[in-house]
């Protein structure tokens, strides 16, 4: 999945327009009730509030800086100089001397505290906007840790983790401080959250996070884009093992995700592999369907396994319901599992489940979370949403099984919704 463009949109999200959106209005003497301006610089302090109300920003500074040098100025002095001057630097772009300013006063005893929340918040947008990063997550984390950061300021601080070059600190900042509480809230976790998180698992080259996030991606935020990128890193996980690869190739094949030639063909030999021809025979003719093989060599591949499906196929239909029989008859439930599966692929979904369930119910089971993780597919197929979700839920036993029956879990409630 590509998350390119998302990325930059959301590295954006902190403009220019923001920053001048919390300037407060015209600083006054009584805005700092404490800070009070001495006897010696009150006029010069005076004439320069007056330039601002007027936007002489020019004349403003002059008088600021001047009365800055002046010796013997109080610490009152100092911090409405400071106030004054982060507000006539922002208004003229000047956001580092307007960054300074705000700094020196922030914690120089006379802020007030109900101004120190807005003040930390602004000194935070400004310093991103700066790319002066560590300050921007240094001021973010002061406001979290106050109690009165809002979204756009975890937003910032999460960026500026990313725009270091600290993925590691992204992907737990994103999880700890947006991403988990809103979901513990009831809440649905932004898609650009989300995909922060991802490129940051990318970036440190984390296979487990990078898919631990297409999981929330795919269930907050489904798209084919998103359900192909978890679907393929699955696919990796399980390539190693046969039956887990077959049963994360049908989750690809209902999702619509399947689109490269050889998972096709590997798909149509593990099922005929594995005594389900008409399944065999149903992938490869949706991926001609499609035109999925392109070149003369893969197309006559793909005829040839197809047309070996469909003979075995036809055979095997003659048989079938005398082969029920026989397994109906059998003390372990191995040959009804592979009579419901076979039953699956010719799409008489009823019979298939049927079968399947014979089969968990006569027990010593080769392999039983796979037998459940067929009937919840069968039973969903069949048009039995509750049922297959129980069944899905009851896959115990392979970790890859269990991840793929939650998956299924969620396709089908997406499914549904639909």
């Amino acid at each position: 999945m590509k998350v390119t463009n998302s990325l930059r949109a959301l590295l954006v999200g902190a403009t220019l327009a923001a920053v001048a959106g919390f300037v407060p209005g015209t600083p006054a003497f009584a805005q700092a009730k404490q800070a009070q301006p001495s006897a010696k610089l009150q006029k010069m302090l005076h004439d320069a509030q007056e330039d601002i109300k007027n936007k002489k920003w020019s004349e403003a500074i002059a008088k600021l800086r001047e009365a800055e040098g002046t010796a013997g100025k109080t610490p009152a002095d100092q911090h409405i100089i400071n106030e004054f001057l982060g507000f006539v630097y922002v208004k003229t772009g000047n956001y580092a001397e307007a960054a300074k300013a705000w700094e020196a006063e922030l914690d120089d005893g006379f802020t007030p505290q109900a101004d120190i929340a807005q003040k930390t918040k602004e000194l935070a947008v400004i310093s991103y906007q700066l790319k002066n990063y560590d300050k921007a997550i240094d001021f973010g984390n002061r406001a979290i840790k106050g109690g009165f950061a809002d979204d756009q300021t975890k937003t910032l601080v999460a960026q500026s983790y990313y725009l270091k070059g600290d993925y590691k600190n992204t992907q737990k900042f994103v999880e700890a401080n947006i991403v988990d509480p809103q979901i513990k809230a009831g809440q649905t976790p932004s898609q650009e959250s989300l995909m922060l998180i991802y490129s940051a698992c990318q970036k440190l080259q984390d296979e487990e996070c990078t898919t631990r996030v297409m999981e929330k991606l795919v269930t907050y935020h489904p798209t084919s884009d998103s359900w192909a990128q978890l679907l393929y890193s699955v696919r990796k996980e399980t390539s190693s093992n046969e039956t887990d690869l077959l049963q994360t190739y049908r989750l690809m094949s209902d999702t619509n995700v399947l689109k490269e030639p050889g998972d096709y063909t590997e798909m149509a030999e593990l099922l005929l592999d594995g005594g389900s021809p008409g399944e065999a025979q149903h992938v490869l003719e949706k991926a001609i369907a499609q035109n999925v093989f392109t070149d003369q060599r893969t197309k006559e591949r793909s005829q040839r396994l197809l047309d070996g499906a469909k003979k075995r196929a036809a055979s095997d239909q003659a048989v079938l319901p005398k082969l029920a029989q026989e397994a109906d008859a059998a003390p372990t439930g191995d040959k009804n599992i592979a009579i419901g599966r076979a039953y699956l692929g010719y799409g008489q979904y009823d019979k298939a489940v049927e079968q399947l369930q014979k089969g968990l119910s006569k027990g010593n089971l080769k392999n039983e979370a796979d037998a459940r993780l067929t009937l919840g597919i069968a039973e969903l197929k069949a048009g039995r949403k509750d049922d297959a979700v129980k069944t899905f839920h009851s896959v115990k036993g392979d970790p890859a099984l269990e991840k793929l029956a939650n998956l299924w879990t969620l396709h089908a409630r997406q499914a549904t919704a639909a």
